[in-house]
């Protein structure tokens, strides 16, 4: 590549990502605005519930164009509205997700913590659905919280966002193990997993086995350790 035009490259770049963002917050204010509007007619008793379903066949009748507004996501938009519109702490956070990770935190958690939780963790890790579906199902707030606990008050206040640096719980559903089980389960749980991920990568990598020993090089050796370290330092 021309290193000549990496600036303009760069620029075109930054450009799209700030449009999509624009087009993503224009959408959720689209739907806080419908959300807010079903909202306070339901709740003056102007419509009844089923005007929303006729809304909804107004819409895909007269405007075919417009994809989207079922009755059943036009009550989710007035949820949306509903679960935030007290909380005007969490109003500009939810304009920069999209609408799929809005769903997921306002329909899943219980409390404005845990909401809040969620929403910076996925501004903050650029979270796919995916993986933030599977760090609500494994209770990533919960544990977080109760590993902030065993810290002392004034370790606590001394900064807020240290707590969340130290953390002692893992979570390794993906291993399908009972519990309690013990470590040579969860050695052999892990040692499985990366055996089919080696495998499925194809032909040219090979598990030998389990517990394999092999003849190495000091060189090998220490940079195998930089990598570990350097690891480990990446996670925390």
């Amino acid at each position: 590549m021309d290193n000549r035009f990496t600036d303009i490259i760069q620029l075109i770049k930054q450009s799209r990502a700030n449009a999509i963002r624009a087009v993503n917050a224009e959408l959720i204010n689209l739907y806080w605005n419908i959300g807010e509007h079903v909202s306070i007619k339901l709740e003056k008793s102007e419509w009844g519930d089923s005007v929303v379903t006729e809304l909804a066949k107004h819409i895909q009748q007269n405007e075919p164009d417009i994809k989207g507004f079922s009755d059943k996501n036009i009550w989710r938009m007035k949820q949306f509205y509903e679960t935030y519109k007290d909380f005007p702490k969490l109003s500009p956070l939810v304009r920069e997700l999209s609408w799929t990770h809005n769903m997921l935190i306002f329909s899943r958690c219980k409390t404005f913590d845990e909401r809040e939780f969620y929403l910076k963790l996925v501004k903050q890790e650029n979270y796919s659905k995916r993986e933030l579906d599977r760090q609500i199902s494994a209770s990533l707030f919960e544990r977080t919280m109760i590993g902030n606990t065993k810290l002392s008050p004034v370790l606590r206040e001394f900064n807020r966002d240290l707590t969340n640096n130290f953390r002692d719980s893992y979570v390794f559903e993906f291993l399908s193990l009972t519990e309690p089980h013990s470590e040579n389960e969860l050695q052999s749980g892990l040692v499985r997993q990366m055996k089919n991920f080696i495998l499925e990568l194809g032909k040219d990598f090979l598990f030998i086995g389990q517990e394999y020993k092999l003849q190495v090089t000091a060189i090998f050796l220490l940079t195998f350790f930089f990598i570990i370290v350097d690891y480990n330092v990446w996670l925390f």
